[in-house]
């Protein structure tokens, strides 16, 4: 899967609050991003890809209660798609690239919690839910994790691959780092689990922490730029270090989406 074009303004932005780089919480305005591929499966009519919702918003549908990002958004999205704004929820597959936790009050930079709720929200109204754990991001306890991952349309990703619709998508949660603090491995470990996803030739790889760019100021892994770069042809998905352009390409041709803190819209072109 290639893509074509990307917008470089956004479609559409709605305000949330994030907790602020000195402390306490800003207001930002999360963006939604329009684009083509070259092919979809026939199913599917579009793919949401998004990651690092970190931050609260007050929810329409629930009386303005406050809620985590990624629960509003998924039902703002979906209740846009049944308007006609954008695809039905029931032909496109959403692709989450982790980090999608938030304290309630958006004052705790860097928080870890539960996700799972955003997941869900985003399974009960889309055609399935694809991508990997970021470091920041908890599923409960060992066995409610297995149970979560169990359920239809959900597809947790980390150091496998799965066909959703016709679609080959791999996934590798977490950073590379110290075993002992969450989200994080041993860079080898961490490398030989890229590998071997990629080994059963995804066309959508889906990774929490991307790789650098060379000849740009863009923050990522060396390390992983080089696994990547064995590979042609893949579309990579990730999130984790914000970077401005969201769209770069690896030597051999292996596309970079960066979605950290934004969403991205995929359709057919024409």
């Amino acid at each position: 899967m290639r893509i074509l074009t990307l917008d470089t303004v956004p479609a559409q932005t709605w305000p949330y609050l994030s907790a602020a780089p000195r402390g306490g919480a800003e207001i930002r305005h999360f963006p939604l991003l329009r684009g083509t591929v070259d092919a979809l499966p026939e199913d599917l009519e579009a793919l949401l890809v998004l990651s690092d919702l970190q931050g609260v918003a007050t929810h329409a549908l629930h009386d303005g209660a406050v809620a985590l990002l990624g629960e509003v958004l998924a039902d703002t999205f979906a209740s846009l798609g049944e308007l006609g704004e954008l695809p039905l929820p029931a032909h496109t597959g959403v692709v989450l690239a982790g980090d999608l936790y938030s304290d309630a009050s958006a004052n705790v930079r860097g928080a870890s919690g539960d996700v799972r709720s955003v997941w869900k929200a985003f399974a009960a109204h889309y055609r399935w839910v694809v991508g990997v754990a970021g470091n920041h991001d908890t599923f409960g306890s060992a066995r409610e994790q297995e149970r979560f991952k169990q359920q239809p349309g959900v597809y947790l990703l980390d150091g496998e691959a799965v066909d959703v619709d016709g679609l080959r998508v791999g996934g590798v949660g977490g950073i590379i780092g110290r075993p002992d603090k969450l989200g994080r491995r041993e860079e080898e470990e961490h490398l030989g689990l890229m590998r071997e996803v990629l080994r059963d030739e995804p066309e959508v790889l889906v990774l929490h922490a991307g790789p650098d760019v060379p000849g740009t100021d863009v923050r990522g892994s060396a390390v992983i730029r080089e696994v990547l770069e064995q590979r042609e042809g893949l579309l990579v998905v990730c999130g984790h270090a914000h970077w401005e352009e969201p769209l770069a390409v690896l030597h051999g041709g292996t596309q970079v989406l960066n979605v950290d803190s934004r969403a991205v819209l995929l359709q057919r072109g024409g």
